[in-house]
């Protein structure tokens, strides 16, 4: 296996038609808030279920535009599971609003109804006006179980579904798409290189509402409108003759530029058309995983996908007793990459973070701890080789010493 390429964790799958769309975007007349943008909403929100789909700059940028979009406001608090990356509980503070740190189950690394319930009972006063439910790694949260409790306390419930593009799930017998808007206000995506598919930067919301989706478009462009028809103060932008003066433009609130360039959706739109291939091949791979680990077990165990389940993997996790292996999990990390394999933790978790405590004090959250203590992604993408997930476990096998 000497000759082998070095595996990465994640990677993105970029192939010639993907280059010759991107090449036709950069010869068209606009570059950004062109026709390209609209296409790729509409093929987006077809292909999850959506009603309506807003593209925007990357997935830090959806989660903020969602909380934008529900308007909340400084000192209302959001509860965001201890596992994830820091912009989903960032997101609350850009607007001034308190987070609250939910623990997480210790062997899939999700938020449940049991530690939601556990974290709204840390609320102490502050007003609850979000829940942000994270599909780590591609498994889905209990949404009916946590859309419960979230609307038993007047809160919305927003999916951070960076992870879990094509992911598919049943509750109550009933077969959805996850961002199909069934459970939540909005679903946030992200189109991140080791993402499931792949602009460079880019990020979705998708929401069943029809006034949240104008908002977010608002707030994505300066707060600014064009729409004659939403003009708060029409006498302004008319000619004498009673016509709309064309170069007129509103803002209406205090907005980011979060777009998303034609060049990019372009990409997306090429991706988008290999959705089911990609997560074809994501699902192929994790059973090879599986079959090929279940020998390690108890000492190393693949994160088995919630009840009604059936993923769309961004990560593959395997959890690892690193203590009963004698190994920590640096020099696990740094053997297999020596043999060619790459690996990554995900996730530190976020209340541990410097910012978070100085902010908030210790927090107790031993199902948090307990996932990142165990935790390691090993590669997972669709240009990876059937042979791969072989070479990879024998790799980890032998650095685990196990006979």
């Amino acid at each position: 296996m000497a000759d082998a390429p070095f595996l990465p964790y994640g990677r993105q799958v970029i192939e010639d038609d993907d280059i010759a769309a991107v090449a036709e975007a950069l010869r068209a007349d606009m570059l950004t808030t062109g026709p390209r943008v609209e296409a790729f909403e509409a093929a987006f929100a077809e292909t999850v279920g959506a009603a309506h789909a807003v593209a925007c700059s990357n997935g830090t940028a959806a989660l903020h535009l969602a909380m934008m979009a529900l308007d909340l406001h400084p000192g209302e608090a959001v509860i965001v599971p201890a596992v994830t990356f820091a912009a989903t509980a960032n997101c609350a503070r850009y607007l001034d609003a308190e987070v609250v740190f939910a623990d997480v189950d210790p062997d899939t690394g999700l938020m449940t109804p049991e530690t939601l319930a556990e974290a709204i009972g840390r609320l102490d006063g502050r007003p609850l006006r979000a829940v942000l439910p994270v599909h780590l790694a591609g498994n889905i949260v209990d949404l009916p179980g946590v859309r419960r409790l979230a609307q038993a306390h007047g809160a919305e419930l927003v999916e951070d579904a960076c992870h879990a593009l094509g992911t598919a799930m049943a509750f109550d017998n009933t077969s959805e798409l996850v961002g199909d808007g069934r459970h939540s206000a909005m679903a946030c995506f992200s189109f991140h290189p080791v993402k499931t598919i792949a602009t460079g930067e880019g990020g979705m919301i998708t929401t069943k509402d029809p006034v949240l989706a104008e908002r977010l478009r608002l707030y994505r462009t300066h707060g600014i409108t064009r729409d004659p028809a939403s003009f708060r103060h029409l006498e302004l932008a008319l000619d004498a003759d009673g016509s709309v003066n064309p170069w007129v433009y509103e803002m209406q609130a205090l907005g980011y530029n979060y777009r998303l360039p034609d060049v990019l959706c372009a990409l997306g739109i090429s991706q988008l058309a290999k959705l089911d291939r990609f997560v074809a091949r994501r699902r192929a791979l994790t059973a090879r995983y599986r079959d090929l680990l279940a020998p390690l077990a108890p000492l190393v165990k693949a994160v088995a996908p919630p009840r009604g389940c059936d993923p769309a993997l961004h990560l593959f996790v395997a959890l690892i007793d690193f203590e009963a292996a004698g190994r920590s999990r640096r020099q696990v990390m740094e053997a297999l990459r020596t043999r060619g394999i790459g690996s990554q933790v995900h996730y530190i978790p976020v209340h541990q973070q410097p910012y978070y405590r100085a902010r908030y004090g210790e927090i107790a959250l031993p199902g948090a701890d307990a996932y990142y203590a165990r935790c390691l992604s090993l590669p997972l993408f669709p240009g990876m080789s059937d042979t791969d997930p072989g070479r990879v476990v024998e790799a980890l096998t032998a650095v685990l010493g196990v006979a």
